[in-house]
């Protein structure tokens, strides 16, 4: 998009001994730009699976007392609750088994 507009402006705007240059300065930018923005999305590590709802908040969807259902970021988990949880309490995720999710009550 960068290198489209340097043409327009080269073309409808700038004067004829520029035109070269705007474009070529144009080409540089949209380099520059792709550059930075490949470098920025590979700095981190994808985070993905069950071990990145470890910590998350959610809510118990069935009762867990000790085995159960609960909504972590939208999805529903199967869930194992030692405390104990009422449908509707809220939980945060304290480990996995599996695909079994381990929870604890938020307010105790």
């Amino acid at each position: 998009m960068i290198l489209l507009t340097g043409i327009a402006l080269a073309f409808f705007v700038a004067p004829d001994g520029w035109r070269i240059p705007v474009v070529a300065a144009f080409a540089l930018l949209e380099v520059a730009e792709t550059v930075f923005t490949w470098r920025l999305s590979r700095r981190g590590a994808p985070k993905v699976g069950a071990e990145t709802l470890i910590g998350a908040a959610g809510r118990a969807v069935t009762d867990c007392r000790p085995i159960g259902t609960v909504r972590v970021h939208g999805e529903v988990w199967q869930a194992r609750c030692e405390a104990g949880a009422a449908a509707g309490e809220p939980v945060r995720v304290v480990g996995r088994e599996r695909l079994m999710l381990l929870v604890q009550p938020l307010d105790r």
